[in-house]
């Protein structure tokens, strides 16, 4: 299928954004422009794209609320679908302590955590902090104080590059440490959750702990997120202040000087100073400790 026609044919479902600047849509502000950008706002509607970007051989990245991702300076070729699905379903027994929801992968995290936590249901009351969507969530396995998303999924639609739609139990997803084994090309559409009835004043007596928390050491001004997973035994944060880069600067980009795994946006960053910061972390705490680190973050789009 031509480009021209692939248009023609989205232009027909949805709003068609052209050099979309992505720097609107992440949680770092920054991000080069997308050749074309579509919102999907069901389930059925991201399928449509999906399979459609198949058929053109067009390249895609899904998008969620831009948390955990470092998008180019040059910016994405190809389609971006930013994911709004946000459809949820409750299923509950009057005699059992479980509830199932069922939820689209756009569905946000931190919202969810909260009217969870204020309807007495426990098991996402951690993720009240995080931005980010449940299908992003899956991927990399989130969590916070004890917490993550595979304590209470127990399964996922996804769509094939094919085209295919299944179901995947979480025994198929190779859960780990801010991993699993789901690739970018296999769409999350929906989840299947299950939690526990728990009195709402303890949860939300745990929110309020977790909130002051992170105000209390996470930077307020534009950020990806954690940019490293921990290391076994030790936190990424502290290595890097230890390395001396606690506060280190290029450009708009800051490596935080309230907590050394965030690299903040002071006004204008470009990707390329927040890249050349992830580099020198990774350098200076293997220099130092013969420790490498990983990026939690994704980078996105086209790279020099």
């Amino acid at each position: 299928m031509k480009e021209d026609d692939f248009l023609e044919k989205l232009a027909a479902i949805a709003t068609v954004q052209v050099r979309e600047p992505m720097l609107r849509h992440t949680s770092l502000r920054i991000g080069g422009p997308a050749d074309f950008h579509v919102v999907a706002e069901s389930k059925e509607q991201l399928i449509q794209f999906l399979r459609l970007a198949h058929r053109a051989h067009m390249p895609f990245f899904l998008l969620g609320v831009g948390s955990n991702i470092l998008v180019s300076d040059l910016g994405i070729r190809g389609l971006v679908i930013e994911n709004r699905t946000r459809r949820l379903e409750r299923k509950e027994e009057p005699s059992s302590e479980l509830v199932t929801l069922y939820a689209e992968s756009g569905v946000t995290l931190a919202r969810l955590a909260r009217e969870t936590a204020r309807e007495g249901l426990g098991g996402l009351e951690w993720a009240v902090g995080i931005p980010g969507t449940l299908g992003g969530a899956a991927i990399y396995n989130a969590g916070a104080y004890g917490g993550c998303i595979g304590d209470v999924l127990r399964s996922v639609e996804v769509i094939t590059p094919e085209g295919d739609i299944l179901q995947l139990g979480t025994e198929e997803l190779g859960l780990g440490y801010r991993r699993s084994n789901l690739r970018r090309e296999q769409v999350i559409l929906s989840l299947q959750l299950t939690l526990h009835r728990t009195p709402a004043e303890a949860l939300k007596s745990r929110i309020t702990q977790y909130t002051a928390q992170r105000h209390k050491s996470q930077p307020s001004q534009p950020s990806a997120g954690s940019v490293f997973k921990n290391p076994p035994k030790c936190a990424a944060g502290w290595l890097i202040e230890q390395a001396g880069l606690k506060g280190y600067r290029l450009g708009d980009a800051q490596i935080s000087l309230k907590h050394a795994n965030f690299i903040v946006n002071l006004g204008r960053a470009k990707a390329a100073e927040v890249r050349a910061l992830l580099q020198l972390a990774q350098e200076k705490v293997q220099e130092r400790f013969n420790i490498h680190l990983e990026p939690e973050i994704e980078l996105v789009g086209e790279w020099p």
